[in-house]
């Protein structure tokens, strides 16, 4: 259920709104880079920063920008998201807003998955067709960003774009592996190059000096390209037509495939934006929120993240030395060192424990009283980790059981995979969910 209610003098004018846009999550991929975190969820369910998760991020820009009319497009791993929707984003009846799963389902032309993040919308345009829109917002559901969908659209408006693309100005020498535009100073794409590596291509696609002092940044110390964001504002029937063929992928296909067919406009954004596809960007995202000054603030509250409220009594933390960490509702910490981390709801950390670069994500109910005297009688590990455990650049799933005296840490160990099932990848160790580590192990 949502905190911040919208009162009844606006909904006229929010409703004007909500018939011009309907948005578009893309959540339909198998999630591979972020493997094993998506080997029981999809990407848009993989939990973040203590008690959200990832789908919470695009959901409450939506919401934030007037836009309550969403479509979620997935198809693995699809039932702890629909738990977190369903138990979560209940819109009121006042609003005329929704947020709905569309899962990849057999009909009478198709009967396989989704090919690509264009197929699934080729695949689900009766839906939108259903909603009064002039404009579709087509989303990412694993970016950690805050934008008001409002200004894009304006934006997009005022250009007489068909197709407007969010992009991020990123300095030259930082833009390997991303997908950039070449513009003109009225910010027309002219020109794509997926993931360029000649320093040559990389420079022509550079903007201009008056289009960095149209945006601000005439004292820019090195020159910027645009890169996609893989946020789109299309026109309803510009939608329609890029999508009547074959092509499955909008940033490698349909996108380039409408230079010179269609206007397409960029739109540069300014601010935070991170891509959470691997195991080291979401460990690292994750982390940075702990910080001092963290490069995203959750603590808004003009423009608040939504979530699931569980109703969790406030954590318990007895003799323990804190320091840079973010520790979510229902944890119960004893005795012990906690450095850089993030810990999650309904963490058990016993006492004697060391933690050090730590993403922990708790658990979905507490153990109850026979339970731990079962385990207690069969020596099993309880949830969360027993006592003087030593851990560090770790990423703790949710459920797990960590025995007593465990010691993990994945320095000047190789990628791969280690006894009981833990992984080691992009050289962050990962405990997956519902695994149990025994007693006295260590890696």
């Amino acid at each position: 259920m949502l905190e911040q209610g919208i009162t009844l003098s606006l909904i006229p004018h929010l409703m004007k709104r909500f018939r011009q846009v309907v948005a578009v999550v893309m959540g339909g991929g198998r999630g591979t880079r972020l493997h094993p975190l998506t080997s029981e969820r999809c990407k848009p369910a993989v939990p973040l920063a203590g008690k959200y998760r990832l789908v919470d991020i695009p959901i409450s820009n939506c919401l934030n920008s007037g836009v309550n009319r969403i479509f979620i497009l997935t198809q693995f791993h699809t039932a702890s998201l629909h738990r977190h929707i369903q138990n979560t984003y209940n819109l009121d009846q006042f609003g005329g807003g929704f947020v709905d799963i569309l899962s990849a389902e057999q009909t009478d032309k198709t009967n396989d998955w989704y090919q690509g993040t264009a197929d699934a919308v080729r695949r689900n345009l009766q839906h939108l067709r259903n909603e009064q829109h002039d404009y579709v917002l087509i989303l990412s559901g694993d970016q950690l960003y805050r934008m008001d969908f409002s200004e894009i659209v304006k934006a997009h408006k005022a250009s007489g774009a068909e197709v407007t693309l969010a992009a991020m100005p990123m300095p030259v020498s930082k833009v390997e592996g991303l997908g950039l535009m070449g513009v003109n100073d009225d910010l027309q794409i002219e020109r794509f190059a997926e993931k360029p590596k000649d320093p040559a291509v990389i420079d022509s696609l550079a903007m201009s000096d008056a289009l960095e002092a149209k945006l601000g940044n005439e004292n820019r110390s090195e020159k910027r390209c645009l890169a996609s964001m893989g946020i789109y504002v299309f026109n309803r029937e510009a939608l329609r037509q890029a999508l009547d063929n074959d092509m499955t992928d909008f940033g490698k296909e349909v996108i380039p495939s409408l230079l010179g067919q269609k206007q397409l406009n960029a739109y540069a954004f300014e601010g935070y934006w991170e891509d959470i596809g691997t195991v080291r960007a979401f460990f690292e995202t994750n982390l940075a929120i702990s910080d001092e000054l963290p490069p995203f603030d959750f603590f808004d509250e003009e423009a608040p993240i939504y979530t699931h409220n569980r109703s969790l009594p406030p954590s318990k933390i007895n003799k323990c030395s804190v320091d840079r960490a973010v520790i979510g509702d229902g944890c119960i910490i004893e005795s012990s060192e906690i450095t850089h981390s993030v810990i999650s709801l309904r963490s058990f950390i016993r006492k004697g424990c060391v933690l050090e670069d730590v993403v922990m994500m708790g658990s979905d109910s507490y153990e109850t009283d026979e339970a731990l005297t079962h385990n207690d009688h069969h020596q099993k590990p309880h949830l969360g980790l027993g006592t003087n455990c030593r851990i560090k650049s770790a990423i703790i799933d949710k459920n797990t059981r960590v025995g007593h005296d465990v010691h993990l840490d994945p320095q000047g160990k190789d990628d791969g995979l280690y006894d009981h099932g833990i992984v080691i990848r992009d050289g962050v160790l990962v405990v997956p969910k519902g695994t149990t580590v025994p007693h006295g192990f260590r890696l």
